[in-house]
């Protein structure tokens, strides 16, 4: 399946932001200033860019102007974010893998809930989406199983976003699980990895996986 990687405004602390040749790039916002660090040419950019780098704005000028299709300029007030936006873009032009960086962590935590409540949306309309930050990597799982690695370490959060989540099953981590979980309790978080393979499905519901320093 092919992918569509965006990169935002905010923290990126990852040692390498991997792309491929036949990966879609937008750089969303001030997500072109890390583009420019990592020397990644985006495919698209997209933002109304209050958070873009001063220096970086006669640039996207001259490829707005050489290449006017390959810059979306949104209004300052409306009613979703750039990051949300870029998104929809992506699903627009058929990608259904689709990969964050610089959308969780940072001083605005606001935008990390925002962009959790938007990877839960497009993960009812069959997207696979994830997020990366400083040693932690989101997923969201929707009426869904995803079988983990026994290679993988560190600690998985299992968080219910719905208000009840039903048929919930974990296996194969230090803590195993068969159940419902529910949106008002802690229950679920900080397992750990014990060096197996793992399984975590949800029959009716919508799950978040967190990844800590897997």
């Amino acid at each position: 399946m092919q992918r569509c990687i965006l990169i935002g405004a905010g923290d990126c602390n990852v040692q390498k932001i991997e792309t491929k040749p036949e990966d879609f790039v937008i750089a969303v916002d001030g997500g072109y200033d890390t583009c420019r660090k990592y020397d990644i040419v985006p495919d698209l950019i997209v933002g109304d860019f209050d958070s873009a780098q001063e220096s970086d704005m006669p640039q996207i000028a001259e490829i707005a102007k050489i290449a006017p299709d390959h810059v979306v300029v949104l209004p300052t007030e409306k009613d979703d974010t750039d990051m949300a936006l870029a998104v929809a873009k992506a699903y627009e032009k058929g990608y259904r893998n689709i990969l964050l960086y610089g959308g969780c962590g940072g001083a605005r935590i606001s935008h990390t809930f925002a962009n959790i409540q938007m990877m839960s949306f497009y993960a009812k309309k069959g997207c696979s989406l994830q997020m990366l930050g400083d040693g932690v990597r989101l997923e969201i799982l929707h009426n869904a199983s995803k079988t983990l690695s026994a290679a993988m370490k560190g600690s998985i959060s299992v968080i219910c976003l719905s208000d009840i989540a039903e048929g919930v099953t974990i296996q194969g981590l230090k803590y195993e699980y068969t159940g419902a979980l529910t949106s008002d309790r802690t229950l679920g978080v900080s397992n750990s990895f014990v060096g197996k393979d793992a399984m975590v499905s949800v029959e009716n519901g919508t799950l978040l996986l967190v990844y800590e320093r897997a």
